[in-house]
């Protein structure tokens, strides 16, 4: 397949050399598999979507070519289409289309000297810095993870071909081998024909943990101790939500989490395994060649290993020992056999600090001799941090549920416990007090004989089944537990009162503070719900109780909802708010002699905080980040940002360098600019939230119109995540989860979330010198314009309007769509008029590329989808109709990247 010529209006596009490499071979891959009717078909239809395109003369819609597709020709054009949008990511993410200037740790602790920020504070920060991606399974991964395989295959093999190989390893020819993969791509069903279960989300995550992150992050550690020129404690790390998080999803439950945390453990001691086995091959030195410490040779004449072959081989000998106590440990953990027994007996391990100890005595016995460079690095040094990031749990696990249930639940056990007959009745005030005096003793509420609600034993349930992981695995392995739709204090103390079921909140004797071995975290997700934030935050530390237990810790997180506030209030309006709420809680925080830990829960899609992590996060408010910072990474973003090992450096670096730059750099906007553009931001905040309110919630059937133009009822039927569409069996829009509400919207090209509301709001505002200002200078708007800069380059709305048909009253349904098209004629003439553009992504050259690009092979995918769209709704029950629109809305999110 070739590639997007150039378009007159545009300059060329800089020709990616993979994407036509890789292009070449799939159109030789169809043509050999697909038959040389369905090749020449291909080739006809992007052709003319190319010249479409381009603008030339007489490439309109009337001819594309689609008509001749019968449906079984539809279902294999659909598939070509897909996987060239795959290689064509696969091929830009090799050319480091994602990776952002400056976006590595050794470039912005240049930067940071360049503005007087020293190496020591640098040092300072990271000594109490906690920088943490979160792995979650919100449904807009529509790929097999067999399809991503292959992907990763071809990668890895494109990677010789850079080294100027032309063969494999076992002598195959390099570009056979290529080949070959992509034909098994072709051949690989992409849908998946079963819904997923938490425990399949919970089996997909682990092969990123243990291909990707295992080995990247010790790697990256490595890198940063030459650049730092010392040894940081272990700040970045990865974080789980699935098998944790309940919130909306029945199907995550005690034995969820324990499957969870188990997997984890397994997986961690694995690797350590296979990392002590090659030690072993390694470190092969001899007591004849080298002088070795007493505190070596203790632990080979401890080891049991009485191999006369190793008898001067103390190294080799210690560590038959220490894996025979890992294999112990993991028989211990895991409840099974390990890959590969020990012949040794040995004690498990009692924590992974007991493990880690043995390992340096091996490396201080290696720094003994010659300049000490066997112990710095190398595999054993990266073994011993892989012990201090990961431990025996692997990855910190998150627990999350719905306040609205923990109320039930908690009025359900201070019944049956004859403390309060009616709680639910209570006022804030009132309920505040019995929670308090219920926390102030050690006493269950539970009983072992009551009869409780299915609801309330399984939240029972969870909590014990924590308790217990912190016996098994150490307190590391759950640290968060996640309120949604926390509004008030009663929120978190109800947290507190169900962990004290397990013995995870004690009660303070004899003066001492309480102890909490699990943080409750508000996620405050609606307008209001953040606006809220400080005042209950102020509140809650308040109470010495609460006070007692965060000094203790030394911290406190809130979680800020990007997806909700979106959808509550557009994209303008809750950009803002969670600017704001960042801003207003810090003074918060240091009055309680709290550090405060912001955990920002993003999405894929501009309208759920999607974009440059390494620009959103420089673009918090100063004194929000201080070294510490969550961020949730869900559904295909997984893919795109952690799917190979070089990928994943680059983006763990880009978010490792942004909170340095974040917490240390100097403000770039003075206070006194800082007040003009936060009151000139509070008045578009006000327009774009009335524009976006009117359209979404206050017009007539607009849920209706939504519903009906985009492919949502569709969405839902796919098989792409264990949780439902919904919250409630309700068909409104708030009651809709925020994942499909932005996914819907991209798959027809409106994109509304990204966008809707800004235009109004940048044409009533008088002063457009004052914008320009902004934008130029302030990071905040900066980052915010260039999301909607992407997001307005990636939506259609003259593929939109074909979507149109599919609404029932056509005269409501074009009055709702011209409102919308208005719109973003707006938000299009204000942004370049702003950003002093004369189009979109003029000064983004690199995204303008890759969605120009890509664009024409989306439109023909929009075509097909509405007409399968039409005939499954006029009632065909053909299964091929079906199929063919699955397949089209994955092609279409594989070409957007970006849509979830």
């Amino acid at each position: 397949m070739a590639t997007l010529e150039p378009n007159p209006s545009a300059p060329a596009i800089a020709q990616n050399p993979d994407i036509r490499y890789l292009g070449r071979l799939l159109g030789d891959v169809i043509r050999a598999y697909g038959g040389e009717k369905l090749y020449n078909q291909t080739e006809y239809i992007r052709s003319a979507s190319v010249d479409r395109a381009r603008g030339l003369q007489g490439a309109d819609l009337t001819d594309t070519g689609l008509d001749a597709l019968s449906l079984d020709d539809t279902l294999n054009f659909t598939r070509g289409f897909m996987l060239f949008s795959m290689l064509a990511n696969l091929a830009e993410d090799r050319q480091g289309v994602a990776a952002e200037p400056g976006a590595d740790v050794a470039s912005a602790v240049k930067r940071l000297e360049g503005e007087g920020v020293g190496r020591d504070a640098i040092l300072e920060l990271l000594s109490h810095a906690l920088i943490v991606p979160v792995l979650t399974a919100h449904p807009t991964e529509v790929r097999r993870k067999s399809m991503i395989d292959h992907k990763n295959r071809i990668a890895d093999l494109m990677l010789l071909k850079d080294a100027g190989r032309t063969e494999t390893a076992e002598g195959e020819n390099l570009d056979e081998a290529i080949f070959r993969q992509i034909a098994l791509l072709w051949q690989t069903r992409p849908l998946r024909r079963e819904k997923l279960f938490v425990q399949d989300e919970i089996d997909n995550v682990l092969t990123y943990f243990r291909d990707i992150f295992l080995p990247v992050l010790p790697a990256l550690y490595a890198r940063w101790e030459r650049v730092l020129g010392a040894r940081p404690q272990s700040f970045l790390r990865v974080g789980n939500w699935i098998g944790g998080d309940r919130d909306g999803n029945p199907f995550v439950q005690a034995p969820q989490l324990k499957s969870a945390l188990g997997r984890g453990c397994e997986a961690a001691l694995a690797f350590y395994m296979d990392g002590v086995h090659g030690l072993g091959s390694e470190l092969s030195v001899s007591t004849e060649l080298a002088p070795v410490p007493q505190a070596v040779i203790d632990l080979a004449q401890g080891s049991g290993d009485a191999s006369a072959s190793r008898q001067d081989e103390p190294y080799r000998r210690a560590l038959s020992g220490i894996y025979a106590r890992l294999a112990a440990t993991y028989s211990a953990l895991v409840g099974k056999a390990p890959p590969r027994p020990s012949a040794l007996r040995g004690e498990a391990y009692a924590d992974p600090q007991d493990f880690r100890r043995d390992l340096v005595t091996l490396a201080q016995g290696l720094a003994s001799g010659g300049d000490g460079a066997l112990a710095t690095g190398g595999a054993l040094g990266r073994l011993i941090r892989a012990v201090e990031t990961f431990g025996f749990h692997l990855a910190v696990l998150d627990m999350r549920q719905n306040s609205a249930v923990h109320e039930r639940v908690v009025a359900e056990l201070l019944k049956q416990a004859g403390v309060e007959a009616d709680y639910l009745a209570l006022d804030e005030e009132a309920r505040v007090a019995l929670l308090r005096q219920e926390l102030a003793n050690n006493r269950p509420l539970g009983a072992p004989f009551s009869d409780y609600s299915e609801e309330t034993a399984s939240e029972l349930a969870i909590v014990h089944a924590a308790a217990q992981a912190h016996r098994t695995y150490g307190t590391a392995c759950i640290s968060h537990y996640i309120i949604s739709k926390a509004e008030s204090v009663s929120d978190l103390l109800e947290v507190n009162i169900l962990l004290k079921e397990a013995g995870l909140w004690r009660a303070g004797v004899d003066g001492a503070p309480p102890e909490a071995a699990i943080m409750a975290i508000p996620l405050f997700e609606t307008i209001a719900d953040l606006e809220a934030a400080p005042g209950i935050m102020t509140a809650y530390f308040a109470l010495p109780e609460i006070a007692g237990v965060v000094k203790a810790r030394g911290h406190q997180e809130v979680m800020i909802g990007y997806s909700d506030s979106n959808k509550d209030g557009g994209y303008l309006t809750s950009t803002w708010s969670l600017y704001k709420a960042s801003e207003a809680l810090e003074p918060v925080f240091a009055q309680a002699g709290a550090a405060m830990q912001l955990f920002h829960g993003r999405g894929g899609a501009v309208g759920r905080g999607g974009g440059s992590a390494f620009a959103a996060i420089q673009a918090q408010p100063r004194g929000s980040v201080q070294g510490r910072i969550r961020i949730t990474e869900q559904g295909e973003v997984i893919a795109a940002k952690f799917g190979t090992r070089d990928v994943a450096m680059t983006n763990l670096e880009a978010m490792t360098s942004a909170t340095l730059l974040a917490s240390l750099e100097p403000d770039g906007v003075s206070p006194r600019d800082h007040a003009r553009f936060s009151a000139a931001m509070d008045d578009l905040s006000k327009a774009a939230f009335t524009a976006y309110r009117d359209l979404v919630y206050g017009t007539d059937g607009f849920n209706i119109f939504f519903r009906q133009l985009t492919p949502i009822q569709e969405i839902s039927g796919l098989k792409i995540g264990s949780r439902p569409a919904s919250r409630t069996k309700s068909s409104a829009i708030e009651d809709l989860r925020a994942i499909p509400w932005v996914f819907s919207w991209a798959q027809a090209r409106v994109m509304l979330p990204g966008w809707y509301g800004v235009g109004q709001a940048i044409a009533q505002f008088s002063d457009k010198a004052l914008l320009a200002d902004m934008a130029q200078h302030w990071a905040f708007l900066k980052s915010a314009l260039a999301n909607l800069e992407m997001v307005l380059a990636k939506s259609d709305l003259g593929i939109a309007a074909r979507y149109l048909p599919l609404v029932e009253d056509q005269a409501k349904g074009e009055a709702i769509f011209h409102r919308i098209r208005e719109g973003w004629g707006q938000a299009h003439d204000g942004l370049l008029t702003i950003t002093g553009q004369s189009r979109l992504l003029e000064k983004s050259p690199a995204l303008e590329t890759s969605i120009r690009l890509r664009l024409p092979y989306i439109e023909p995918l929009n075509l097909l989808q509405v007409e399968l769209l039409k005939r499954h709704r006029a009632g065909e029950d053909d299964a091929r109709i079906k199929e063919g629109i699955e397949l089209s809305i994955n092609a279409i999110a594989t070409a957007l990247r970006n849509s979830g």
